[in-house]
């Protein structure tokens, strides 16, 4: 069964590796297409997280994701792996699943229950740096969305303990708002800081006027059995790695 956040009252599901059926380095629930795996073995488990959620396979849809700040509106679902160059995507349409892959960044889901109106994103650092967030809740807005009434949750990502960066980082972050300060402590090396990256993207949804965000603090890099991460697997040497998978639908109305 996928994470959920009770603040959400649609339905979601911030999903983990286990219950699919990939083997290897994929194993189990891998729902990347772009990473190697077999794509046949992938629709299944893409097939599996919409089915748990009350979703019809057919109507999930996910994104080429650029780690940038596109948003695109879904009227209609298309096959999978030919979504768009994008990184966040919103809806009204009740019958579509919304999905973002994840290996440490940030799966933000979101919904305006009395407009009709859900939205996920994939926010990694330089997604959130470049306003992915606030884009999102902006192409809600569009939509009828309301961005007091706009319920948000940030599922599991990298936390901060885990999450040493270099200046690059940094300064990029603090370049955009020299209070960001604040999502930095001091790393265990020199010139290194720990990021605090769930924290930095709650706060990016406060400044876009959503009033109730909720953060599962799970940490992806810490938990091997329970989450695919990209930081674990480099620290480890590199090789294949898979992705979880977030979902998002308005469900029946």
């Amino acid at each position: 069964m996928p994470l959920t956040a009770d603040s959400l009252r649609v339905p979601h599901g911030f999903f983990t590796r286990q219950g699919g059926v990939s083997g290897g380095p994929y194993a189990s629930l891998n729902c990347s297409l772009s990473g190697g795996d077999d794509r046949d073995t992938v629709l299944e488990n893409r097939a599996r997280a919409a089915l748990a959620i009350g979703a019809a396979p057919d109507r999930l849809v996910g994104l080429m994701q650029v780690h940038g700040a596109d948003v695109v509106e879904v009227i209609a679902p298309w096959t999978p792996g030919n979504g768009p160059r994008a990184d966040a995507m919103v809806t009204t349409r009740p019958d579509i699943a919304l999905g973002v892959i994840t290996a440490d960044c940030a799966p933000v889901l979101l919904v305006d229950t009395a407009a009709g109106v859900a939205g996920a994103a994939h926010a990694g650092w330089r997604g959130a740096v470049a306003g992915v967030i606030e884009q999102t809740v902006v192409a809600m807005v569009r939509l009828g969305a309301d961005p007091a009434a706009v319920v948000a949750a940030i599922g599991p990502c990298i936390a901060q303990r885990s999450y040493e960066v270099g200046a690059d980082l940094r300064d990029a972050v603090l370049a955009q708002d020299r209070g960001n300060v604040r999502f930095f402590i001091d790393g265990r090396r020199e010139a290194r800081w720990q990021f605090d990256l769930a924290g930095y993207c709650a706060a990016r949804l406060a400044a876009a006027g959503v009033r109730t965000v909720s953060v599962l603090n799970v940490d992806t890099a810490a938990d091997e059995a329970a989450f695919f991460s990209h930081r674990r697997r480099t620290l480890a040497g590199g090789g294949p790695i898979g992705h979880q998978i977030s979902v998002i639908a308005l469900g029946a109305r």
